[in-house]
């Protein structure tokens, strides 16, 4: 009986020195981007959209959906600035739980499914519109870039991942 007693206690003591330690770690670390990058990655973005014609605007959010980066190339018309923020922010919090990489796969998914009967709640800041992708370090979702003003989300998404492309290596 004493044995099996000091067993409990020992297990007991060490299950609650455990607890004790790992709730005693309250901090947590998150990546993102640099400035500079950030500001390289809409750059780029919005470059290799004129290089096709494309008048857009490109912006960098972290996961937490907070601006990073923001650029409005020559003559994007003014509604391509929110747009190209809902396309971040809905690549960096949608896409996360899926492990999904850009708004158009969540779109592609909820394209598949039977629709809903259930009243759907509009998100502040969330659309399904092609043009987010999500800004991966290796498999770590980092944020995301949103692209808006080209003549078609498809068209958007080519140069945010053309851009993403260029930065690649810089991102570990």
């Amino acid at each position: 009986m004493t044995y099996r007693f000091a067993v409990a206690a020992a297990l007991a003591l060490t299950v609650l020195g455990t607890t004790a330690h790992l709730s005693a770690q309250g901090l947590i670390s998150t990546q993102k981007l640099s400035a500079a990058l950030a500001n390289e990655l809409v750059g780029e973005s919005v470059a290799a959209c004129a290089a096709k014609g494309y008048t857009v605007t490109a912006v960098v959010v972290d996961l937490d959906g907070v601006r990073q980066a923001l650029l409005r190339g020559n003559g994007a018309p003014i509604h391509t600035l929110d747009n190209a923020f809902y396309k971040a922010y809905s690549a960096a919090s949608l896409t996360l739980a899926r492990k999904e990489d850009s708004t158009k796969a969540v779109a592609d998914r909820m394209g598949k499914n039977p629709p809903s009967t259930v009243p759907q709640t509009p998100l502040p800041n969330v659309t399904y519109a092609v043009g987010g992708v999500t800004i991966k370090a290796g498999e770590a979702a980092i944020g995301a870039i949103g692209v808006s003003g080209a003549p078609g989300g498809q068209f958007d998404e080519e140069c945010a991942r053309a851009a993403l492309a260029k930065i690649k290596e810089r991102m570990k």
